[in-house]
């Protein structure tokens, strides 16, 4: 069982949290992904912290999340704000219950309204593969959502045969439906499951009302949007089966088609 939290901006709200880990551990829930700026305010809101405010914020929540990942024997997916030498970087933590390993954001949103390529410090370098662990015999990936626009990152996905992608966004505006399509044609072309962690609630500033619109989901190898989630704070746990995606492997065959001209 794999699942999502689907969420507004958190205060370290220990009783909340902790209640939707309980109910995921009676789930048999063995991975939880977080969406995008949930333990870290937006972007641009982040602009107007003190630094120190922060990484004091960041590390207690790290500390949070390991101690219930232990005790609820559970990996945590969590996007964070990583504060060293007084500049930001904006990362995913996958937190185990023996382990904590980070994923560094490699291609961030650079648009006039949105910039956070100018606002973190996350190095401009070649592209190197997502994140990628393994449990209960699963090959699973981390990549933030502005990346999944990006070929390269998807070769390697294809390339390594990871059966389920993870993706926390902070899609907003009138994005809902370019999302979807681009989802579903990314778990299909893969072969893979996929899901997508947005985040829910609003920001306003002088020129714009940016409302995150949930609508999390879960998808299949074959490109179907399994469930997905509305607009509301919320969780979702589904199942994956290694006989669903052998099915929908050997069925398109586009794998197959790469290894006979040597490109896997």
């Amino acid at each position: 069982m794999v699942g999502l939290l689907q969420l507004p901006t958190l205060g370290l709200n220990s009783t909340r949290i902790e209640f939707y880990l309980k109910k995921a551990k009676e789930r048999g829930c063995r991975v939880l992904l977080f969406g995008e700026y949930i333990i870290n305010p937006f972007f641009k809101e982040l602009q107007t912290f003190p630094i120190s405010m922060i990484k004091e914020q960041t590390n207690s929540k790290i500390e949070f999340f390991k101690k219930l990942s232990h005790e609820f024997d559970i990996t945590l997916v969590v996007p964070i704000i990583e504060v060293k030498a007084d500049k930001f970087y904006k990362k995913i933590a996958k937190i185990s219950p023996k382990s904590i390993n980070y994923y560094t954001q490699q291609i961030l949103i650079n648009y006039n309204h949105w910039n956070e390529e100018a606002f973190f410090a996350n190095p401009i370098k070649e592209l190197q593969s997502p994140l990628i662990f393994t449990i209960d015999g699963f090959k699973i990936a981390i990549m933030y959502g502005f990346e999944i626009h990006f070929d390269k990152l998807w070769e390697e996905i294809h390339r390594k045969r990871v059966d389920l992608v993870l993706i926390p966004t902070a899609s907003t505006f009138e994005s809902k439906n370019r999302w979807r399509e681009l989802l579903k044609t990314r778990a299909f072309l893969n072969n893979c499951y996929i899901m997508r962690a947005n985040r829910v609630g609003e920001y306003k500033d002088s020129h714009h009302k940016w409302r995150f619109y949930g609508d999390s989901m879960f998808i299949s190898p074959d490109g179907e949007v399994l469930i997905r989630l509305e607009d509301r704070e919320s969780m979702l746990i589904e199942p994956i089966s290694k006989e669903e995606l052998r099915e929908s492997r050997r069925g398109w065959g586009f794998g197959l088609a790469l290894r006979k001209r040597g490109e896997l």
